[in-house]
């Protein structure tokens, strides 16, 4: 005998509601987000988020999650399936050029800008937020070391500062979009920085992107 679903069935779509709360937090950062903000983007009640989704800062895990599955994975996919530490590194700038301007959508990256200037009281939102992106510096430092040690780079490669380089240039780019820059301004800025980067052993490696790599948007 089947066991009878107890309460009312949910009557909105919980996918859309948590899209609508992640734009909010994407838009405007974690603080800055209050639950009547959230419910008015949502399009839901006060106990309906409550009930589907947690409280505020288990509705923002959440939205972080949807972030990077619907418009970050291009991060880790740039850096784990180029041939090499500096491909992954070009692949990575271009298509941030690409996410950070997508038309409809919030300007920057949420990973970087959800969490800036927040009080004592989300500290562990702001940390939550830190380690994730320096993940992605240690990442890049690990693969400039590996093609350091592999000879694919300069044996006087500085593999960590080249790494926090290319992270700071990310995250500037980041807020240079919320600032206004089109895509266009942000390509060419990913252009300038990767000329600072050493060049490969001959032969080595796969080159950079092509403008083809670097064109798609959600999910990139």
């Amino acid at each position: 005998m089947a066991t009878k679903q107890r309460g009312r069935p949910r009557s909105f779509d919980r996918e859309t509601a948590l899209e609508q709360a992640m734009k909010a937090f994407w838009e405007h950062g974690y603080e800055a987000v209050s639950i009547s903000d959230l419910t008015r983007a949502m399009d839901i009640k006060a106990p309906s988020l409550y009930a589907a989704f947690g409280d505020k800062r288990t509705l923002f895990e959440e939205a972080i999650e949807a972030y990077v599955r619907d418009y970050g994975v291009f991060t880790m996919k740039a850096l784990v399936e180029a041939p090499t530490a500096r491909s992954a590194a070009d692949r990575l700038l271009h298509r941030a050029a690409v996410s950070h301007t997508l038309p409809g959508m919030p300007r920057g990256c949420m990973i970087i800008s959800a969490a800036t200037n927040c009080t004592e009281q989300s500290a562990e939102v702001v940390a939550a937020l830190k380690e994730r992106r320096n993940q992605v510096v240690a990442f890049i430092e690990s693969r400039i070391a590996a093609d350091v040690a592999a000879g694919v780079l300069p044996a006087d490669t500085d593999a960590h500062a080249l790494a926090v380089y290319t992270g700071a240039v990310l995250q500037g780019m980041s807020q240079q979009a919320r600032d206004g820059a089109d895509r266009a301004t942000l390509e060419a800025v990913a252009g300038v920085a990767m000329q600072a980067w050493p060049r490969e052993s001959a032969g080595e490696g796969a080159g950079e992107a092509g403008p083809e790599e670097v064109t798609s948007g959600r999910g990139a």
